[in-house]
């Protein structure tokens, strides 16, 4: 059984060292643990400090892609190069890599595939309250749309096994985290979460210059990635709701029309009537492409991880035997 820890890093000179230090050199299950770090284009000396730490694996990027790539591209790299379980920490030694067996373990039982670390972010000193607040909220809505329950969706301290990680499109976008989740639950990924520890912060998150910030871009993110796979539902519930004000705005003018002595037939709402029932129809129909556009994307992503289960079996067999 082989896990690779794979650590995003960009400018983590002051970081990185604690941060490889603190992980783990064996665990119960587990034959082999190699370190992966991919420098996502740093400009200052990241690099050195893991060729310094002598880390198993470096990919490094010309300029800074981002997090969303960089984290996609060492799953990628992970499973090329046979790892049955990947763990994704990050660089500023923000996770305690002593736990890193704590996720593991559900994955080696045989209980997940996916194990997502629980900072308990209700009581995280580092948090201000309206930022615990914010995340307890978050992990709730997340946990809602994708059937799972989250203590703590926005955690990057995760556990993959091969097969989720093959089965989750890899998005290269900003809140991978949250598009991942959802992907799980809707792709009936056995999903748990196990309470960490962490940390004293090191340095305060680049990823975003405020929580609003952040919460706004998870937002987007949410959306997005819930209509992909339920457009359907979505557009067809608004077109609906569209549909049926434009039908009581109708029964209204026809109930004037019909019944009113005054001379003021309400023209305003025929207009406005014909006007949202059309909206309405429109949604159910953009609902409806946006379905089909989604069952096209099921078949490639289902293409996708044949393909690439294909590729790592034509890996294995062509991999000499370890002799004894």
């Amino acid at each position: 059984m082989k896990l690779m820890i794979q650590i995003p890093c960009f400018n983590e000179e002051s970081t990185l060292a604690a941060t490889l230090a603190d992980l783990p050199r064996e665990i119960d299950g587990i034959d082999r643990i190699e370190v992966l770090v991919i420098d996502d284009g740093s400009q200052d000396a990241t690099l050195e400090v893991a060729q310094r730490h002598g880390v198993d694996h470096i990919l490094r990027f010309a300029q800074n892609r981002g997090l969303g790539h960089a984290f996609a591209s060492g799953m990628d790299y992970c499973l090329r190069h046979g790892a049955d379980i990947i763990v994704n920490t990050d660089g500023d030694n923000q996770y305690a890599g002593a736990d890193v067996a704590l996720l593991v373990k559900p994955i080696l039982e045989g209980r997940a595939e996916l194990v997502i670390g629980d900072r308990g972010t209700e009581k995280v000193e580092d948090f201000s309250k309206r930022k615990r607040w914010l995340q307890q909220v978050g992990s709730r809505v997340v946990g809602r749309l994708a059937g799972l329950e989250v203590p703590d969706a926005a955690s990057g301290f995760k556990a993959y096994t091969s097969e989720a990680a093959a089965m989750i499109s890899m998005s290269t976008g900003f809140d991978h985290t949250v598009d991942h989740l959802i992907q799980a639950g809707r792709k009936k990924i056995p999903t748990t979460s196990v309470r960490i520890q962490t940390n004293a912060k090191l340095r305060e998150s680049r990823l975003f210059g405020s929580i609003y910030e952040f919460v706004g871009r998870s937002a987007e993110v949410m959306v997005r990635v819930y209509s992909s796979y339920g457009a359907l539902r979505v557009f067809a519930s608004l077109g609906a709701v569209t549909f049926g004000l434009g039908v009581l705005l109708g029964i209204r003018f026809l109930y004037y029309f019909l019944f009113s002595e005054t001379d003021h037939l309400h023209v305003q709402s025929l207009i406005l009537a014909a006007i949202l029932m059309l909206a309405g129809l429109q949604m159910v129909l953009t609902g409806i492409v946006a379905d089909l556009i989604n069952s096209s994307r099921s078949i490639l992503e289902d293409l996708s991880y044949r393909l690439r289960r294909m590729e790592l079996s034509a890996q294995d067999r062509s991999e000499p035997p370890v002799e004894s």
